[in-house]
């Protein structure tokens, strides 16, 4: 059993006697009568050879919450039934995180809550990074929760707080040349197929919401937090750039930073190491040059349909003398490309 991957299996084959849901049955005391009860249901979960690390159940709703205070009306909502992590320092809050939002995207549903306990500091820090803010209690028999919700229909202006929305009303719009390469490590959920790619059943270990790119294109001065950017795969010279160069996903910035923004090497490593694509030793050799820049992105959608240069030149509007490396695009570009990509336009705010 391959235990780099985020798995999606029923719930009677997971291991309810895992050391790892000790502290679940502690907390819930109907929890293995419940857990019994979904063996026909299906969570998402990480183990690796310490046993599982993390679990995260999901389903969709459309009720009145009256068993919480205040009361929440009737909505189609994603609850997170079960969410349990394990971190100790890696990526799998991040993960986590993220595969409940692409499931609330793929549904179209526009709201999340989940219930946690106060004790559950690190949990609560890590939803409260991403926009979950705390609206209500539950009180049971197991004790007091605070109720979070997120709703992915206000805007508050922070890249963070309203992932995975993307505002681009004040913002500019840009296309991101990848290469081949670095491309499918960096976004899994993008990788390249003939098929409809779903993006709930993607289980690659490099599924995260930030990413680090390096570059060393003078444009990237021009950029700011905020600005929608349309990932491009470049061409992998297996043939014509033209139907080999692909937009994959749309992406929003974070920040930017120069070389002159770290005090030294090990600053920069740390930055980068944990959602950049390159081995340190690549790090250490970029940073040599003087003219670097670090790009810091959120993961927001990945595009169902990939469009090829052609369509991007043809339908879209790109020049196709500009060279595409980071190319400043007009709003009417940006959407035509997430309207083509087939990403529900619902999630992009103009």
């Amino acid at each position: 059993m391959d235990k780099t991957f985020l798995k999606y299996d029923f719930f009677k084959n997971i291991n309810l006697d895992d050391p790892f849901f000790d502290s679940l049955k502690s907390d819930y005391k109907e929890f293995e009568a419940w857990f019994i009860k979904k063996q026909n249901n299906k969570a998402y979960y990480y183990e690796n050879e310490h046993g599982i690390q993390a679990f995260l159940y999901l389903k969709i709703e459309n009720e009145e919450l009256n068993n919480i205070e205040p009361r929440h009306p009737e909505k189609e909502r994603i609850k997170i039934g079960t969410l349990k992590i394990n971190s100790r320092g890696t990526k799998l809050g991040e993960r986590f995180i993220k595969k409940a939002i692409d499931y609330a995207v793929v549904n179209s549903i526009k709201e999340l809550y989940v219930t946690v306990f106060p004790k559950h500091e690190i949990l609560i820090k890590l939803l409260e990074k991403y926009g979950f803010t705390c609206d209500a209690v539950k009180h049971t028999e197991n004790g007091t929760e605070n109720v979070y919700f997120k709703s992915l229909d206000i805007i508050k202006g922070d890249p963070l707080l309203d992932y995975p929305l993307v505002n681009i009303k004040n913002n500019k719009t840009y296309l991101l040349g990848i290469k081949p390469e670095y491309h499918t490590l960096l976004f899994p959920d993008s990788i390249l197929t003939n098929e409809s790619f779903d993006l709930i059943q993607d289980v690659s270990h490099t599924n995260s919401i930030h990413k680090v790119y390096i570059c060393f294109m003078p444009q990237a001065r021009s950029l700011e937090p905020g600005d929608g950017i349309v990932i491009y795969r470049m061409s992998d010279n297996q043939g014509p750039a033209e139907y080999r160069s692909v937009a994959t996903s749309i992406c929003v910035l974070d920040e930017v930073k120069t070389k002159s923004d770290f005090l030294n090497f090990d600053e920069y490593y740390d930055y980068c190491k944990k959602h950049s694509v390159f081995t340190e030793s690549e790090l250490r050799s970029l940073f040599i040059k003087n003219n670097l820049f670090v790009l810091k992105m959120t993961y927001n959608l990945a595009m169902e349909k990939k469009l090829i240069r052609r369509t991007l030149a043809d339908d879209c509007g790109l020049n196709r003398n500009d060279r595409w490396g980071l190319l400043s695009i007009g709003k009417s570009q940006f959407n035509k490309i997430v309207e083509l990509g087939g990403i529900n336009e619902s999630f992009i705010i103009d």
